[in-house]
């Protein structure tokens, strides 16, 4: 008797656990799991979002035509151009700056100072630049003292990626110097009292100590970093209006998918959505594999 009434208490306990539960999992569901099963099924069809009556099933079409479609092409190579540049940059100065902190007084006054640019704003941040970089703006004035004039950076298909660069690195470095920060921080006090004690001083410390213990934050580090390159929209579309341009120098695949989705083609947007995952899939998986190499 004391047995069945034990397992009824802890079917109830189970059940007000599984309660609170259900909205989360309901709304995981309606908005995340329900949507990318759906947009897989989407990415098999002709579908236009304008006229749904005339959705047709077309198999890998979609997919296929990822491989032929030039503005596809040409917004995966400036994705690829910005993340290749981003990702390395972005984590060196994140690993500098959270170097620089930690041997400082008043670590949290500049934890906050660097992290506010990741939360302000992407639209104001990108207005900012576009103010900075405008023909007559802060930047061109500055290079006038020194008898340079600058181009129109964001209506130059040279400068405009490399622009959009420079914004990104700036707005997101904070976040990544913050996890920097708090993985130097857990590092153990004592193998750097061994190493002193062996002679190691400097640079032999931060190169055969620190760099080998952040590891696993540095992985994390450019994982993140990688994920958000390949994810990048705000600033393209606001600097170029939506528009990836000038000639397409600051399309992005994310931008692309959106361009197409706006304009109804939502099979082929689904499409661009599921290659992407794909791509970014297989690099964290490189990044891993490689990560693991050199831990073993």
């Amino acid at each position: 008797m004391k047995l069945s009434a034990w397992k009824k208490s802890k079917l109830e306990q189970a059940m007000v656990g599984y309660m609170f539960l259900l909205p989360a999992v309901v709304a995981l569901c309606v908005f995340l799991v329900g949507p990318i099963f759906y947009a897989i099924y989407v990415s098999f069809f002709r579908y236009n979002s304008l006229n749904v009556s005339q959705k047709q099933f077309i198999g890998l079409e979609n997919f296929v035509h990822l491989f032929h479609d030039p503005m596809f092409g040409r917004a995966l190579l400036n994705t690829s151009i910005y993340a290749v540049v981003v990702v390395p940059v972005q984590t060196a100065i994140a690993l500098f700056l959270a170097l620089i902190v930690n041997s400082i007084k008043g670590k949290t006054f500049f934890r906050v100072v660097y992290y506010l640019p990741t939360v302000t704003s992407t639209v104001a941040t990108s207005l900012m630049f576009m103010f900075i970089f405008e023909p007559q703006g802060l930047l061109n004035s500055f290079l006038k003292l020194f008898g340079i004039h600058g181009p129109n950076y964001f209506n130059s298909p040279t400068f405009a990626l490399p622009a959009i660069i420079a914004l990104a690195v700036w707005s997101s470095v904070g976040q990544f110097m913050i996890i920097y920060l708090a993985g130097i921080q857990d590092l153990s006090d004592e193998v750097y009292e061994a190493a002193a004690l062996d002679g190691a001083t400097g640079w032999k410390l931060l190169r055969h100590i620190t760099l080998p213990l952040l590891r696993r934050t540095t992985f994390l580090n450019v994982v993140l970093s990688l994920i958000g390159c390949f994810q990048v929209f705000d600033q393209m579309y606001v600097i170029s209006g939506g528009t990836g341009g000038p000639l397409n120098s600051t399309l992005s695949v994310v931008l692309d998918l959106y361009n197409q989705a706006t304009s109804g083609n939502m099979g082929y947007a689904s499409a661009i959505g599921i290659a992407l995952f794909i791509i970014i899939l297989i690099l964290t998986l490189i990044q891993k594999l490689i990560f693991e190499r050199e831990e073993a």
